[in-house]
């Protein structure tokens, strides 16, 4: 499907800071991705579909091959939001030269708008690596779900001067590598209001601030559709998960009946 005119491009997304807030929310299928298309500036691909559609704990069993699967998936139903996918764990922390090969594999097998990463000063050097080549990047700071283990889990960041500056050094040191815009997640919301100051590009907060230039939630999470575990951050806008099972027992309750199909859903000469 041939994306609008006015479709929402990456320098778009760049130009937004402290403008217009950004609209971000996860798709990781072509039907929800036509849903959501109209209403939001950005379709994330993230790789909480580990979690949300394959029932894993955490994000690290998620595969390059997942990601480009869901990425082409929502590339079909959009266009009109930026496509952007993350970059698994493991596909791209062990050198420039590995995520530019995950990078370039990624874009030409989704035909997504961006790429999406996780990590701070430590992953600088690798987005400048990408973005000088052509590659645009969202980062991603301050509570990074790949790093789980590594921070003793999914911990609020930035509390505490040292820590609060260690996040705003990940944030301007991504920015300045080139990213085009910024995930904020789980943050302090005092540590992420000085992020979005700090930095010259969008920030697009989930769990930080009002103050970013953005949000952007999972799906599920404000249809009431995941209900395992509801963060504290999450707004639930609807309560599908409830409709869904009461369709389903109606359903059952009729094929046991006998009371479905009725005449009007048979064929007959």
């Amino acid at each position: 499907m041939a994306k609008q005119k006015n479709a929402v491009t990456v320098p778009d997304i760049a130009s937004r800071k402290r403008s217009t807030p950004i609209v971000c929310l996860t798709a990781y299928t072509t039907p929800m991705a036509r849903l959501l298309d109209p209403h939001v500036d950005i379709l994330l691909v993230g790789d909480s579909l580990g979690m949300v559609l394959y029932g894993l704990e955490t994000t690290l069993p998620v595969t390059l091959d997942m990601m480009v699967n869901h990425g082409a998936a929502v590339v079909r139903g959009a266009n009109y939001a930026c496509v952007t996918v993350d970059l698994p764990f493991s596909a791209y922390q062990e050198s420039p030269t590995l995520a530019y090969r995950s990078c370039a594999r990624v874009l030409a097998e989704t035909g997504c708008d961006a790429v999406k990463l996780e990590g701070g000063v430590e992953m600088a050097e690798t987005v400048r690596f990408l973005t000088e080549r052509s590659i645009p990047v969202m980062g991603h700071v301050g509570l990074k779900p790949q790093s789980v283990r590594a921070m003793g889990g999914y911990t609020v960041q930035g509390r505490g001067e040292e820590a609060a500056q260690k996040v705003i050094a990940d944030a301007k040191a991504v920015a300045k590598a080139g990213a085009f815009a910024l995930v904020v997640e789980g943050t302090m919301e005092s540590v992420a209001r000085a992020i979005t100051v700090a930095v010259d590009v969008p920030t697009i907060g989930i769990g930080a601030s009002v103050a970013c230039d953005g949000q952007v939630l999972v799906t599920e999470d404000i249809l009431g559709l995941f209900t395992e575990f509801t963060p504290r951050f999450v707004k639930r806008y609807a309560d599908m998960g409830v409709d869904i099972e009461e369709a389903v027992c109606a359903f059952a309750e009729d094929v046991r009946a006998r009371t479905f199909p009725g005449d009007e859903h048979c064929f007959s000469s």
